[in-house]
C-alpha cells in the first residue's frame, strides 16, 4: 500500500479526535480548524519517519500542542476582539442557563496562557500525570503545578468575579480556627 494511501486512511480513522483535541485547547472552531491543518501538513511531511516509529497519533498529538503553544507569539501582533456584553435582567427560569455557563467557561479558558491552558488540557483531557505533562511540555513537574494553580485560579476569578479569593488564600476566620499539632 502507498504511503498516500495510510496517511488518507490515518487521517480518516484520526480526524475526529484530533479536531476535539484542537478545538480543547484553542476554543475557537475556526482557529482548531487552522490548528488541525498546520498539524495534518505536518504529520504528512513527515508521514514516513511516522508511520515507521509506529504511533502517528500520539505524533500528531504533539505536534500540534507545540504548534499550538509557538503560535501564541504571532497573536500578541493581532488585534484583540473584544466581547459585546449586554447586561439584561435574567428570567426565572432561564432554559439556556447550561449555555450561558458554558460559554462564560470558553471565554474564561480563553484568558489564560497558551501553557496555562494546555496544562489543564493535557491535565484533565487527557488525564496526564504532572510528570508526564512536564515531559510533553519539556518543563518542569513544579512549573506544571504552578501552571495548573495559575490557571484554575484565573478560571475562578472570571467565574466568579475579579473580588473572588482563591480556595487557599489565608482566611482570617479559617486561621483561627485550625489548631495546631
Amino acid at each position: 500500500m502507498p504511503d498516500g494511501w495510510a496517511f488518507d486512511e490515518f487521517v480518516r480513522n484520526s480526524l475526529p479526535a484530533l479536531n476535539r483535541y484542537a478545538y480543547s485547547l484553542t476554543g475557537d472552531r475556526a482557529e482548531a480548524e487552522d490548528l488541525l491543518q498546520d498539524t495534518l501538513l505536518k504529520v504528512s511531511r513527515a508521514w514516513r519517519r511516522i508511520r515507521a516509529d509506529g504511533n502517528p497519533l500520539a505524533y500528531a498529538r504533539t505536534a500540534m500542542l507545540r504548534t499550538y503553544l509557538s503560535a501564541w507569539r504571532s497573536l500578541l501582533h493581532r488585534p484583540r476582539q473584544v466581547p459585546l456584553d449586554h447586561d439584561l435582567p435574567r428570567a426565572a427560569a432561564d432554559p439556556y442557563g447550561p449555555v450561558d455557563a458554558r460559554d462564560q467557561l470558553r471565554r474564561g479558558l480563553a484568558e489564560l496562557s497558551p501553557g496555562q491552558r494546555a496544562v489543564l488540557v493535557l491535565g484533565y483531557l487527557d488525564d496526564l500525570s504532572d510528570e508526564e505533562i512536564a515531559a510533553v511540555l519539556n518543563r518542569r513537574p513544579a512549573t506544571v503545578r504552578s501552571l495548573r494553580l495559575r490557571g484554575l485560579h484565573a478560571l475562578r476569578r472570571h467565574l466568579v468575579g475579579p473580588g473572588a479569593a482563591p480556595d487557599d488564600t489565608p482566611n482570617p476566620q479559617r486561621l483561627q480556627t485550625r489548631t495546631r499539632p
